[in-house]
């Protein structure tokens, strides 16, 4: 647990003392998302954080989406070698071709996905894990010790089987934290009982 001062409220220990990081905690990390564009954004960061610190990315995120046709999944689709190389000249994002070819290629995917499944957010909230299998307490250590866990791992096996690309276990996990398919938060943080009534 951490606070920035003693006029903070306590936040989960990751948090640092920058402003944009804190508001993200508050209001996005760990609150169920159920909008499909949100999804595809957040599955296509992940990607593009791989190696990278999520503050990074954050800070990037509206030249990401200015970039992406605000990750719009039948235009971001549509994309092809022009835009790759346009991509490839923005200094706003992080211009790593396979990040990028990456992204495109999920959009793809994701629409053929669609094809079989009523929404991103159906197929997505399909493997949130059991409450049963949760840890009775989220703590430091308890997070620092949860990289993955088995339904991240099968939605990184199904995702990729699918052919979607930079959908590791563990990157599938931090999605999963993101998007309130787990709560996350610690004990004792100012946000997990208001994360935890959004559904």
């Amino acid at each position: 647990m951490t606070s920035a001062s003693p006029l903070e409220p306590p936040r989960c220990f990751w948090c640092d003392d920058s402003p944009l990081y804190r508001d993200y905690h508050d209001h996005e990390w760990g609150f169920a998302v159920r909008d499909d564009t949100r999804l595809f954004e957040k599955i296509c960061l992940e990607g593009f954080q791989s190696g990278l610190s999520w503050l990074t990315i954050l800070r990037k995120r509206e030249n990401f989406r200015a970039a992406f046709a605000d990750f719009d999944i039948a235009r971001v689709a549509r994309f092809d070698a022009q835009d790759v190389q346009r991509l490839l000249g923005d200094a706003g994002i992080v211009r790593h071709r396979g990040k990028i070819e990456a992204a495109i290629n999920n959009a793809r995917c994701a629409e053929t996905l669609l094809e079989s499944q009523p929404s991103l957010a159906a197929y997505f909230w399909g493997f949130e894990p059991a409450a049963s299998t949760r840890p009775a307490r989220i703590t430091r250590e308890a997070l620092r010790s949860m990289t993955q866990c088995a339904e991240s791992v099968a939605l990184s096996k199904d995702l990729k089987r699918r052919g979607w690309k930079f959908v590791g276990p563990t990157t599938m996990y931090a999605f999963m934290q993101a998007m309130g398919l787990v709560n996350d938060h610690e004990e004792g943080c100012h946000v997990r009982e208001a994360a935890m009534a959004v559904t």
